[in-house]
């Protein structure tokens, strides 16, 4: 089973002079595909939240409720989004990308680069199907707000950790431990509903987010080996590309519960 946490060569060790430039060049084409990886799943992310946010709302009240299905903001639930939001199947939405993200994860060392490229965008899109919620709780302006100061952070954390010569090994343990805690609090959070202890959670995780982004990038990094094949490396970049557009949706989704105006 190929390895994608301990890469062959690390980025950085002495190769032979001859091979250096194809390393640097080498190296560039692939963080290059894994951030395009990264940007394609974003953009299906998003395409996916408001289409699905378009799909299940309405200007004109649901003639069915007493209330017209009122979710405030002039606008209203259609009869998809009564059954998308408020039945089982918000369960199914909720725990499908999991599922998925799992699967690929697990599965990703029997992929074809093919399949493995199919199942991230896959999970983009359903992902983006589920967080189409955050256009019914937050401002869509805010939103947007909140995006660009992600896309900012997440960029000067990811280029740090690409070209800084200390090693983040420590940091990222540290990290995932922090992540672990995160976790733990936020499921607390669920019974306690605690105001205050949200709050601390959101800035929490707006740290241990973007540390990893720094931490995550290195690591990706240092999996390059000019020695991989093309099928090892494709697959490495599309995990990079996961990895990297799971911290940059949990920062997002950390700093609109912080500053995201609800509606």
């Amino acid at each position: 089973m190929a390895d994608f946490r301990t890469p062959t060569t690390r980025y950085g060790t002495a190769v032979p002079a001859a091979s250096a430039g194809v390393m640097d060049e080498g190296l560039r084409a692939y963080m290059l595909r894994v951030y395009n990886y990264m940007v394609y799943g974003l953009a299906l992310t998003g395409v996916f939240a408001l289409g699905t946010f378009l799909l299940t709302t309405s200007t004109t009240p649901n003639a069915g409720y007493a209330d017209g299905a009122a979710i405030g903001a002039g606008r209203y639930l259609t009869d998809i989004g009564i059954t998308m939001y408020t039945g089982p199947l918000m369960w199914v939405l909720f725990l499908a990308p999991l599922g998925l993200v799992l699967f690929l994860s697990f599965r990703i060392h029997k992929m074809s680069v093919g399949a493995a490229q199919g199942t991230f965008l896959a999970y983009a899109a359903l992902l983006g199907v589920s967080l189409s919620s955050i256009f019914i709780v937050y401002d869509i302006g805010s939103i947007a707000q909140v995006f660009f100061i992600t896309a900012a952070m997440f960029g000067a954390m990811s280029l740090w950790g690409y070209t800084t010569r200390r090693d983040l090994t420590g940091m990222g343990s540290f990290l995932m431990m922090g992540l672990i805690g995160l976790i733990i609090a936020m499921i607390v959070n669920i019974f306690l509903a605690s105001s205050g202890l949200d709050w601390v959670i959101s800035i929490v995780g707006v740290l241990i987010f973007t540390g990893l982004t720094a931490y995550d990038t290195q690591k990706i990094k240092e999996m390059y080996s000019v020695n991989d094949d093309g099928t090892l490396a494709g697959r490495k970049a599309i995990m990079g590309a996961l990895t990297l557009y799971l911290d940059f949706i949990n920062l997002f989704l950390m700093l609109l519960r912080l500053f995201g105006n609800r509606e």
